[in-house]
């Protein structure tokens, strides 16, 4: 009796973990599924959960992105469109300091180190603030498209929000990427006014607010969006050839603003190479440092004044 008892309960036994692997089996399967359907729904969305690349520096990149710098840094990043997190940016940027600190130091003199690391940082910050900027013109530019394609879609009787998702779809980078953002904050809830006005807050545009007050407001009231982005495309149109023709004006102008401060930092090297030493022998005085920073800044004045002076708006 004892044995035929124990046998059923050893019975009972593997029927249950038995069942309770098949279970096991089962939820798995269904888990990887809905995960799957997840990033086949966010990479149709245009949000790509990976792009297979292993991420460095993981444990400073989670310290920066809980200060205040790091989560600007996240954000300017994220308007650029490159592929960096800011541990990564950071880590890079401080190399780069390093490197340009002992060239500037062997190269001319100790003093000029600390001036070649400032230098380094302010670089990074400009080549982020370019790399901005070529983004936004380039999403300025497929604005018409933009609009056409949203027109069109609107015309054939197609929710806003169907549209922005066919856009994503068939517009390249940055556009298609921008609204694929914009098409999975709807996707999870969002508004249109939310989700278009973090747009412009990435790309700032003046034509980008002209078209994202459009939508809304047509959203909003109902009104004829069509007719409103026809003409809106035929403005964005003339918008472009306008910009690019001022662009190849102020080219010559833009390239003199990069060559001042260049023909300062060649007219010290060439100081340099014609009698050795005269750097050191220079910045060792209090009025050598002094004349050099003066000079340093009066070079940054020129630069600056250039720019801002071959800024036209349109």
């Amino acid at each position: 009796m004892e044995l035929s008892t124990l046998a059923r309960v050893t019975t009972g036994i593997t029927l249950l973990t038995c069942v309770l692997a098949v279970a096991g089996v089962h939820s798995y399967a269904a888990g990887r599924a809905q995960r799957q359907a997840l990033v086949d729904r966010l990479t149709a969305a245009g949000h790509v959960p990976g792009t297979g690349r292993r991420r460095r520096f993981p444990g400073l990149d989670r310290r920066l992105r809980r200060t205040r710098l790091g989560k600007k840094l996240e954000l300017r990043l994220a308007a650029t469109g490159l592929d960096v997190t800011p541990g990564e940016f950071f880590v890079y940027m401080l190399a780069a300091v390093t490197g340009l600190w002992l060239i500037g130091q062997a190269a001319l003199a100790p003093f000029f180190g600390p001036l070649a690391g400032g230098l380094g940082i302010a670089v990074a910050v400009q080549f982020l603030n370019w790399q901005r900027q070529k983004r936004i013109e380039k999403f300025i530019n497929q604005l018409p498209e933009l609009a056409r394609i949203l027109a069109n879609a609107t015309q054939a009787g197609l929710a806003l929000r169907t549209a922005v998702s066919m856009a994503a779809e068939e517009l390249e980078a940055p556009a298609g990427e921008e609204l694929g953002k914009v098409a999975a904050q709807l996707a999870v809830g969002a508004s249109m006014d939310e989700a278009l006005g973090e747009l412009a807050d990435r790309l700032p545009s003046r034509e980008l607010v002209v078209l994202v007050t459009t939508l809304v407001l047509s959203n909003r009231a109902g009104g004829q969006v069509v007719s409103a982005l026809r003409n809106l495309t035929e403005t964005l149109d003339e918008r472009k050839e306008t910009r690019r023709e001022i662009r190849t004006q102020l080219s010559q102008v833009n390239m003199t603003s990069y060559a001042v401060p260049v023909l300062g930092v060649g007219s010290l090297l060439l100081m340099n190479g014609v009698k050795d030493g005269a750097l050191e022998r220079m910045t060792g005085s209090p009025a050598g440092q002094a004349a050099v920073l003066v000079a340093f800044a009066l070079y940054a004045v020129g630069f600056v004044l250039i720019r801002r002076l071959s800024r036209i708006d349109v």
